[in-house]
C-alpha cells in the first residue's frame, strides 16, 4: 500500500496541495483497483481564505477540515455532485484541505469510463466532479483516513518539474491567491 504517512499532510495547506502533484491516488472498487497521477488541486486554508468552506465556522459539512490530517473531505455541490479533497494543515492552523481536481488515468481506465459513461479519456477525470464520479467516491468517504486505508490512498507517484499555480476555479472570493496548481504529463 504504501500511502503517505500522516506527517505529509502536517504542513502549509499551499504546500500540501503543490507536493501532491504527481502523487497517485488509489481507488479500490471490489475487486479491482483504479488510479491515477494527481495533474491538479486547489488549497482552502481557514481565516485567511474567504474561499474556503472553513472561513467563517465549523458546521457538519466542514467539520473535517478541522479534524485530523490525511483525512477525506468529501462535499455534495450543485445538487449533484461529489467533491474528493484532503485534510492538510500547519499543525498551528485549525483547519484546511487540499481539493483534487484532476488526475491522469492510469489503471482500471475501463472501470473510470464505466463509472463516468464516456469513453474519452481527455474528459474522463479533468474535474473534480469527474474525478469523483471516475473514482466513486461518494459522501461513503468522508473522513476516512487516508493515511491507513486499503480502500482509498494516494502514495508517491512521479516526480514534477514544472508547476503552473493560478486562481482557483469557480469561487468569487479571494481571486488573489494563485493556489490553484497544476503540471503538464
Amino acid at each position: 500500500m504504501n500511502s503517505l504517512p500522516r506527517e505529509f499532510y502536517h504542513q502549509n495547506t499551499v504546500t500540501v496541495a503543490k507536493k501532491l502533484l504527481g502523487k497517485k491516488i488509489v481507488r479500490k472498487i471490489g475487486k479491482y483497483e483504479v488510479s491515477g497521477i494527481i495533474t491538479e488541486t486547489e488549497a482552502y486554508r481557514h481565516k485567511d481564505d474567504p474561499a474556503s468552506h472553513a472561513f467563517k465556522k465549523k458546521t457538519e459539512r466542514n467539520k473535517a477540515m478541522f479534524e485530523d490530517v490525511g483525512r477525506a473531505y468529501v462535499y455534495f455541490t450543485y445538487g449533484m455532485h461529489y467533491c474528493f479533497n484532503v485534510v492538510a494543515r500547519h499543525p498551528n492552523t485549525k483547519a484546511g484541505a487540499v481539493l483534487i481536481r484532476a488526475i491522469k488515468p492510469e489503471k482500471g481506465i475501463e472501470i473510470m469510463q464505466k463509472n463516468r459513461k464516456i469513453l474519452d479519456l481527455k474528459n474522463l477525470s479533468n474535474g473534480p466532479a469527474k474525478l469523483a464520479q471516475a473514482l466513486e467516491i461518494t459522501k461513503k468517504q468522508y473522513g476516512l483516513d487516508l493515511t491507513n486505508n486499503s480502500k482509498l490512498y494516494i502514495k508517491n507517484g512521479i516526480e514534477t518539474k514544472k508547476i503552473l499555480a493560478t486562481s482557483r476555479i469557480g469561487i468569487k472570493e479571494a481571486k488573489d491567491k494563485l493556489w490553484n496548481f497544476k503540471i503538464e504529463i
